[in-house]
């Protein structure tokens, strides 16, 4: 059931170190809507009947409300067919860096993880505004993933697996280069080194399953 899915991909976040308490969110597209967290309320307590149904118009129906930042899921998913499932968090590293507004750049080939050469940092807007929505969208642009000015981060991605996998890779790497940038400035990966990589991520972590004679 896909409302248990983003409950356990809620509570995964958690376990993982990269949300606290209730700040983040996690949604999964449905039809041509999608199930979202509610607002304010502990990943702990949560049920599957908790799990919000946001129509393709926005509207939505229940006792509990969605998200406060259910703009932004809603418009990635209207303008993004290859996404299916979206996670936001407040992770520790990742906010620090947005917090300086920076852009997270190819200083480890892994930074492909979200699908190009950089990570962009969207500029600044107050949670849960459309400003902030058309923001994300414009970051997020060729990739699976980008940083939120003085927030946190957005992954994108084909399912709740996929997206957990590469928010939890994305704030490993926000550490590390935080951690590099104590000893010195880190050497960063050409576009022609970037564009290598990618070429070998088409084929990255896929296994032939051909049996063998």
């Amino acid at each position: 059931m896909l409302a248990k899915d983003v409950i356990k991909t809620a509570l995964k976040m958690n376990d993982l170190g990269i949300n606290q308490g209730t700040s983040g969110n996690v949604s999964a597209r449905k039809g041509s809507g999608f199930l979202i967290t509610p607002s304010g309320l502990d990943y702990d307590s949560l049920k599957a009947k908790d799990i919000v149904k946001v129509k393709q118009d926005g509207s939505y129906k229940g006792p509990l409300k969605p998200s406060s930042e259910w703009r932004f899921h809603h418009d990635i998913y209207q303008v993004r067919d290859d996404v299916n499932a979206i996670i936001h968090t407040h992770s520790k590293f990742a906010t620090t860096l947005a917090c300086l507004r920076q852009d997270l750049p190819p200083f480890h080939y892994m930074i492909a993880v979200a699908g190009g050469k950089d990570i962009r940092c969207a500029p600044y807007a107050t949670f849960g505004s459309q400003e902030l929505s058309d923001h994300a969208i414009e970051a997020l642009q060729d990739r699976k993933a980008c940083l939120l000015a003085n927030h946190g981060m957005i992954v994108a991605a084909e399912n709740l697996k996929k997206a957990l996998a590469i928010a939890h890779e994305i704030e490993l790497l926000c550490e590390q280069y935080l951690n590099a940038l104590q000893v010195g400035e880190p050497h960063i990966l050409s576009d022609a080194e970037m564009e290598e990589v990618l070429e070998k991520f088409k084929t990255y972590g896929k296994q032939d399953t051909k049996e063998e004679d």
